[in-house]
């Protein structure tokens, strides 16, 4: 394998584990703003289920942790890249903060990004199309 091959491999897991992050986060969130009305509809006292409050407060803040530290790990990626000189690597339709105009049709407010740039495939990007071997869980 080159360094080339490992590079775009790791991008394709970082790109899998960052969207594992997102989804968990997403979902655990969502059951956390459920609970005070699951509670109230079932005219539950509100000492009743605090354990349940705070064991999905936890796990958000849990989980906000580790997609801190899933950043972290993104960016250290990346400075390893660029110093061994590998290409650019992405994965996946996320534009980055600098990224004018947007490669993934976020939308972007940079300088030189029009609206009819917006949502339209980009011919001459440094970013490559790779294979996609990562499946969601």
């Amino acid at each position: 394998m080159t360094r080339q091959s490992i590079g775009e491999t790791l991008a394709v897991r970082l790109y899998a584990a960052e969207t594992a992050i997102d989804l968990a986060l997403a979902e655990t969130a969502t059951l956390a703003a459920m609970l005070p009305s699951a509670r109230a509809d079932a005219y539950l006292s509100a000492v009743t289920g605090q354990r349940a409050f705070d064991g999905a407060a936890g796990a958000v803040s849990a989980l906000s942790a580790a997609r801190s530290h899933m950043v972290q790990t993104h960016t250290a990626l990346a400075a390893l890249a660029r110093k061994l000189g590998l290409d650019a690597l992405a994965v996946g339709p996320i534009d980055k903060p600098g990224d004018t105009p947007p490669i993934g049709g976020g939308g972007g407010d940079g300088p030189g990004v029009h609206q009819d740039m917006v949502n339209k495939a980009l011919t001459d990007t440094v970013n490559k199309t790779l294979p996609y071997t990562a499946e969601l869980c």
